[in-house]
């Protein structure tokens, strides 16, 4: 356990305490903007840049609320959530049984996630079938962070963003030397915030899947706890002390996330400029996995056989990111929430890592076989999309609650900070309620 720790006053010396927003950023940036984003590109060009833009920046301030919570509460977000106000069903608070409904559909996202990894590796590897590369994906992504060791977490997810940010970059840098190299006017003209008649819906979309979600956000508070941002603030005793510690581990909290904030919207920003500029041109829009293939022909035809492997493996760290991540927040959050519901326990540090480690491989299994049974990795991956728009909702709420309710008056933020908190929650709700508008 952290003991109490004075914050670093410096930029350097905070930087010596980020983490929480590597693992994040490595689980952002996934299928939706290996799909999603380049889809979007290829259909809009790039007048629509300027919305991805914004989807990457707006929603942070929600991970800010989880985050902070986590150091002036101290503990994990499921308990939080059942001190939520309001009605209780059995030993739980009504938001975990709405979140726990929703894990189904949840459950079939990550299952076409673990279809991708394996169709990218087939790809690669064409002599092993995509069922085998599924089995081999989880078996070893359980293999490698069962034990729930926090810093296995964090640098595995560090190497992987700096592998696929560094391949996707390269990949845009070589661009420039073909055909469909990018010209200053292009990006100018995603920049001047205009959008056509015909690109609302999509316009919609994209702000919902891009940037960080709502697993995300959840995910957000075990990773700052872990990380030990609560532990060197101390427990609340109402002093001064204590005030100044936390808001000084508040700093470091927003460096660690708007850092990470920087990487994932760089990531999703190239994988939109790869669509508008290779794929509009050309009036091509691959569906669902067919993208890969698609941009990674395209690559190949213009700069030679090599640079289909150099795609690969941005493909494959993009997907396999999420995948590992995954793996380890969700056995955090399920067990939890299991313990908040009373179906086991996960109130010790033993308790915890016994649990953590018994997921990081159940669940892996369960996203293998769905994958296995259902064979539609794009239509599992949608669904799941279907169940993020509704927890995103919930995120709202309680961050609502968090913020007005919870956060201790010392600590209350500047007018500036709630400004952006209130954009962030306006805009959430406004395409929420065009959502629903939609499918009514």
């Amino acid at each position: 356990m952290a003991k109490i720790l004075n914050p670093p006053t410096t930029f350097f010396g905070r930087l010596r305490y980020l983490g929480p927003g590597f693992i994040l950023s490595a689980a952002i940036v996934g299928s939706g903007e290996l799909i999603a984003t380049t889809a979007l590109g290829a259909k809009a060009g790039f007048v629509m840049f300027w919305i991805i833009i914004l989807s990457c920046l707006a929603k942070v301030a929600l991970q800010l609320e989880f985050g902070k919570n986590a150091i002036y509460s101290g503990t994990f977000i499921m308990h939080n959530f059942n001190q939520l106000p309001g009605l209780r069903l059995g030993k739980a608070h009504w938001s975990i049984w709405l979140w726990l409904s929703l894990q189904g559909l949840k459950l079939l996202q990550v299952g076409g996630i673990v279809g991708g990894v394996a169709i990218v590796l087939h790809m690669a590897w064409p002599g092993i079938p995509v069922n085998a590369w599924a089995v081999i994906s989880v078996l070893l992504t359980s293999f490698w962070v069962y034990k729930g060791n926090y810093s296995v977490v964090e640098k595995g997810s560090l190497v992987m963003i700096m592998l696929f940010t560094s391949v996707i970059l390269i990949s845009l840098f070589l661009l420039q030397d073909t055909q469909y190299a990018i010209k200053w006017p292009d990006i100018q003209s995603g920049l001047e915030f205009t959008l056509p008649a015909g690109m609302v819906a999509a316009a919609f979309g994209a702000f919902g899947i891009t940037g960080v979600g709502g697993d995300e956000i959840m995910y957000y508070n075990y990773w700052c706890i872990e990380k030990g941002y609560a532990a060197y603030s101390g427990p609340n005793d109402n002093s001064r002390e204590w005030s100044e510690r936390a808001k000084g581990w508040f700093d470091v909290m927003y460096l660690d996330a708007v850092l990470s904030m920087v990487v994932y919207t760089i990531v999703t920003a190239a994988f939109y400029l790869l669509g508008a500029a290779v794929l509009h041109s050309q009036g091509n829009v691959p569906e669902g996995y067919k993208m890969v293939e698609t941009l990674s022909g395209i690559f190949t035809e213009t700069l030679g056989p090599w640079a289909k492997n150099l795609f690969l493996v941005g493909a494959f760290f993009v997907l396999y990111s999420t995948l590992f991540t995954a793996t380890a927040s969700w056995a955090r959050v399920w067990g939890d929430a299991f313990g908040q519901l009373g179906w086991i326990k996960f109130d010790t540090e033993a308790s915890q890592r016994k649990t953590i480690g018994i997921l990081s491989w159940a669940l892996p299994v369960v996203w293998c076989v769905l994958f296995l049974f259902f064979q539609s990795p794009v239509m599992m991956v949608t669904l799941g999309g279907i169940a993020t728009s509704v927890l995103l909702l919930l995120i709202v709420y309680v961050s609502l609650v968090f913020r007005f309710r919870d956060l201790p008056g010392a600590l209350k933020p500047s007018l500036l900070y709630d400004a952006f908190f209130w954009v962030s929650v306006v805009s959430i709700l406004t395409v929420s309620a065009y959502g629903i508008i939609q499918i009514m």
